[in-house]
């Protein structure tokens, strides 16, 4: 019931009284109106929530749920660049609420003092958006478009933004490459987060990192020589081998390099995309990168103590529950879709469904993360259900606590995946990071 308290707090204050005085702040709302602040971004939300096809019947009944009563016309005049500044200030202030749930259950991850993953998702906008949201150069020019960055905590669900930027902006400046862990913490991320200053500051406050290999960065033994490590990798006969090793020139950061040799249909796939790669950036594919195709190599400072070889391979699997976030978030939610060809109305829908996946995070807290074998996907489902139901007893808190309460009966119920033998889901990997006896 604690956390059910906290998000109906959320909920509550978010999409009322603060909706409201951003609503005065944006210019939104320049005189008494009964379309405040508040119940356009209700209206909005709720109805993103329920139905991603964001017709104007819709939004009116969103609106009507929100206690309105307005024409089609009056909300087509309200789509406005004050509409899209509401929504993307509600959106932040939504992003800063923090919402404390019981962590997970699962014995490999509970050895951490938390299991961070830094990820990133771009949405392409129309041109005419190209002066709000630089996107990328290609050889026809400037392209519109902005990066959600998002850092997503595994042991407990909390989720850290989408904090927006421009698309064409390196992961590096992520604000949440830097973040300050807890000692004992892991630190997860794609190649584009690689950076061995960061692991060198990560050492230093005695946080751990966990990441893939990111070609050609020097390698070094105990005598400062470099390695070889394709012929390193030739010399071993194992599936899964293990070598101390110092990385970059500079830091010479001592670690662990963790091998495995991955089945045939695995590196034909990956050529294909290293190949599929090179030719959209038109530049050429190295014989050192189709070589290490053949391997999963992974970087850590975990000692072997606290995470053996199989452990560790079970533990980067979970980068993928920020990728299942991101498929739904545009899948199911339709983030980077909308009906209008108008920027503002754009504008105004992106960042009221980013309102909404950020709510519904907040629902997947109450008890689905205590729940090594849930389906966010089910869950996401299980909300869209709900979505009139939690509009209309918004305003009244005890309500509004039923309302989620019944949603965690569903989730408890409805919500879960069912174990597979021929490729073990995640939570399987965690808890039997062998996986021996699912062959």
């Amino acid at each position: 019931m604690k956390t059910i308290a906290q998000v109906s707090q959320a909920m509550q204050t978010i999409l009322g009284p603060v909706a409201d005085q951003l609503g005065w702040e944006t210019c939104f709302t320049r005189r008494q109106s009964k379309l405040s602040g508040s119940a356009f971004v209700q209206a909005v939300v709720f109805s993103a929530m329920g139905n991603t096809d964001l017709t104007y019947t819709n939004l009116k009944a969103g609106a009507m749920n929100a206690g309105v009563e307005i024409t089609h016309q009056g909300l087509e005049q309200r789509f406005t660049e004050a509409s899209a500044t509401l929504c993307q200030r509600v959106l932040e202030e939504a992003v800063r609420q923090i919402i404390v749930p019981e962590p997970t259950v699962l014995p490999l991850l509970k050895r951490f003092a938390g299991v961070y993953i830094r990820d990133s998702s771009t949405i392409s906008l129309p041109d005419a958006l190209e002066k709000v949201w630089t996107g990328n150069v290609n050889h026809q020019g400037r392209h519109a478009g902005l990066k959600l960055q998002v850092r997503l905590e595994v042991c407990s669900g909390q989720l850290a933004g989408p904090v927006l930027r421009p698309a064409r902006e390196h992961d590096g400046k992520s604000p949440y490459q830097n973040e300050s862990l807890p000692p004992g913490a892991v630190r997860m991320g794609d190649l584009g987060f690689f950076s061995l200053r960061q692991f060198a500051m990560d050492q230093l406050h005695k946080v751990y990192w966990l990441s893939r290999y990111k070609a050609r960065t020097l390698l070094y033994d105990e005598q400062g020589h470099a390695i070889d490590l394709l012929g390193w990798l030739h010399q071993q006969n194992l599936d899964q081998s293990e070598h101390t090793v110092y990385l970059g020139e500079k830091q010479h950061l001592a670690c662990r390099l963790l091998a495995e040799r991955v089945p045939l249909a695995v590196i034909e796939q990956r050529k294909r995309k290293l190949k599929e790669y090179a030719r959209k950036k038109q530049t050429p594919v190295t014989a050192e990168l189709l070589a290490l195709a053949e391997w999963t190599l992974i970087i850590t400072n975990i000692p072997a103590s606290l995470l053996s070889i199989p452990e560790a391979l079970a533990l980067m699997r979970v980068r993928w529950q920020i990728e299942l976030l991101f498929r739904f978030w545009k899948s199911l939610f339709k983030v980077d879709e909308w009906r209008s060809q108008k920027p503002w109305r754009i504008l105004t829908e992106l960042y009221a469904k980013l309102i909404t996946v950020v709510i519904v995070h907040w629902t997947f807290l109450i008890h689905l993360w205590q729940c090594p074998d849930r389906s966010l996907w089910k869950a996401a489902l299980t909300i869209r259900r709900f979505a009139n139901t939690l509009a209309i007893a918004l305003p009244d808190l005890i309500a509004l606590e039923q309302v989620l309460s019944q949603l965690q009966d569903h989730f408890r119920s409805l919500c879960h995946v069912n174990p597979r033998r021929a490729h073990p889901n995640t939570y399987q990997w965690l808890e039997n990071p062998s996986c021996t006896t699912l062959a």
